[in-house]
């Protein structure tokens, strides 16, 4: 774990602090539309009720180190990773090293020992530089590791907590050629052994995303055909295990340097020690998790809508035509006033789903508009960022054109928009029974 998060451990344990502090004074980057402060943990939680757009300054210190080391360490490469279509090796080692790896992982196994709302504030800082580097950390977080911290046995949990803190790259494998958003449709089977001291896993999956670089595969495979989505188990596959087999990359229109490749399970022999949780309670597992992972993608999608704004808008704010500043034309204000308005929505709507998440309330319906909604405002801002660009917007002279190619996955992947939809539909009808 690096200096960074470290230190915040540290802080936590030997000054509490009970100031307040703006964002302002710790950072200059230009969008921040909630009037953002730190606050102590304990007033957060018993001395009163601050709106979801504040944030305690271990949250703020957690946020402001991932936005200096995006800065500084992460933009330099952005473009050429996006070119290479990989993310390098020292950008995965970067981000142990600086404790974004482990955000929720107990500091007593290596981790970050932070909370849910410090991850994804990380995700959204990471995505306003490169969503690709963002959905790594992500989907590492939101999913495997949670998974294993919930669900894990104490075996399990010291087998892989400590290596998932510091220096082994997760994998969620799930999806497959005919069970995308059908996802429990999946054909990857686990054999149990005539003893059930193991089993043998054989299948493919698809659209698997971290799979190049992983050092393990969070697989779902079903235990028992018969019983149907009762029978899918999870289980903590090695990537060094004999008879896996990573695909190609997935030649992809965005998130390039992030790996998506098909991975196969050819008598694959994983122990019963290596079951998550229990024998058929994979497909509850899953939906759990994938409903804090939907928030870790609309931190994604927040922060390129972000990103997009900061390169706009001093581009608009500098730029004359007919004697007069773009930013100043009527229309150019109208059309910027209501981005960021709409940006702003995103952050309370993200804020306030962490807050319910952590607080134990029902999210379900929360994480759902907040995914479909952050997607459909990240692309009207990359979509009017490049527009504001006007003809450089349209070449690679910026980063407002990976943007837009970056964020179309949003409405895809974690459940497609007309899921999402049908979800809060549902509990919606709920509400009126």
């Amino acid at each position: 774990m690096m200096a960074s998060l470290s230190r915040i451990a540290a802080r936590r344990r030997i000054i509490p602090s009970s100031r307040w502090t703006t964002i302002e004074q710790i950072s200059a980057r230009p969008f921040s539309s909630s009037i953002l402060h730190g606050i102590n943990d304990e007033q957060h939680h018993h001395e009163h009720r601050f709106p979801v757009t504040t944030f305690t300054e271990d949250e703020m210190m957690a946020r402001e180190a991932a936005r200096q080391w995006a800065r500084d360490v992460l933009q330099p490469v952005v473009r050429e990773m996006d070119d290479e279509c990989r993310t390098r090796p020292e950008i995965i080692q970067g981000l142990f090293e600086n404790g974004f790896m482990g955000m929720e992982i107990p500091e007593f196994f290596g981790g970050s020992g932070m909370n849910f709302t410090s991850a994804i504030l990380v995700v959204e800082e990471l995505s306003r530089v490169d969503p690709s580097v963002s959905i790594l950390v992500d989907i590492h977080n939101t999913l495997t590791n949670n998974a294993v911290r919930f669900w894990g046995s104490n075996e399990l949990k010291s087998k892989w907590l400590p290596r998932l803190a510091t220096e082994c790259v997760s994998s969620f494998a799930l999806s497959e050629a005919g069970s995308g958003t059908d996802a429990f449709a999946m054909k990857t089977t686990a054999t149990p052994s005539p003893d059930g001291s193991y089993y043998i896993l054989n299948g493919e999956k698809l659209w698997i995303s971290n799979s190049r670089e992983a050092g393990v595969f969070l697989v779902f495979a079903n235990a028992n055909p018969e019983l149907k989505h009762k029978g899918i188990t999870a289980f903590m596959v090695d990537a060094r295990t004999e008879g896996i087999h990573v695909g190609k990359p997935e030649k992809k229109l965005g998130l390039r340097a992030s790996s998506t490749c098909p991975v196969m399970f050819d008598n694959v022999k994983v122990d019963a020690v290596d079951v998550l949780g229990e024998v058929g309670l994979g497909y509850k597992y899953c939906i759990n998790i994938l409903n804090e992972g939907r928030i870790g993608i609309a931190a994604q999608q927040l922060g390129i809508a972000k990103g997009c704004y900061d390169i706009a808008m001093p581009y608009i704010k500098e730029r004359t035509q007919f004697g007069t500043k773009l930013a100043d034309f009527q229309g150019m204000e109208h059309q910027y006033a209501q981005i960021a308005t709409e940006i702003h929505a995103c952050e309370v709507m993200t804020y306030n789903a962490c807050r319910m998440k952590e607080n134990g309330l029902p999210f379900v319906k929360e994480a759902s508009m907040v995914k479909l909604y952050t997607s459909q405002v990240a692309e009207k801002a990359a979509s009017k960022s490049i527009e504001w660009l006007g003809g450089l917007g349209f070449t690679q002279d910026t980063l407002a054109e990976k943007f837009y190619r970056d964020c179309k996955v949003g409405s895809i992947y974690e459940g497609t928009s007309n899921i999402q939809l049908q979800t809060i539909a549902r509990r919606i009808k709920d509400m009126y029974r």
